[in-house]
């Protein structure tokens, strides 16, 4: 027996749409399918025109002193 996990979002007709590939070809399955409303995510999502020249006014400003140590440190393991 899998387990898979998926969210969608349900649309104006109310009617879950599910297409999950299980890996089997001309077999019988039996599925269970348990489901929960999930709150809304306070998390805004924006698609790249959203986000096209969002920080054109905002000055990018370079200068000859280069990343500080500091930083470099901190960010260090969010590379690896």
């Amino acid at each position: 027996m899998e387990s898979v996990r998926v969210r969608q979002r349900i649309g104006q007709d109310g009617i879950l749409h599910l297409e999950i590939p299980v890996g089997f070809t001309d077999r019988e399955v039996e599925a269970m399918v348990v489901y929960q409303p999930v709150q809304a995510s306070t998390v805004e999502v924006l698609s790249l025109d959203q986000l096209y020249g969002r920080c054109s006014d905002d000055l990018i400003v370079l200068d000859n002193q280069g990343v500080s140590e500091a930083l470099d440190d901190e960010l260090a393991e969010a590379f690896e």
